[in-house]
């Protein structure tokens, strides 16, 4: 019974390691999205296309 008590501690202290580094990964900005903004702007003028014609009809 002393190994489930073990096991439950070792995996919570796991846990909450796996919490810190996502957090500080976070709080970095190591999943910030640079690279969309630079390439959405490559597809305004199709966006803009695809309005007018569903306006139009």
């Amino acid at each position: 019974m002393s190994v489930i008590y073990l096991l439950i501690s070792i995996s919570i202290i796991v846990a909450v390691l796996f919490l810190y580094a996502f957090l500080r990964a976070v709080k970095n900005g190591q999943f910030d999205d640079d690279y969309t903004p630079s390439v959405r702007i490559l597809f305004d003028d199709e966006t803009k296309k695809n309005e007018n014609k569903t306006n139009n009809n």
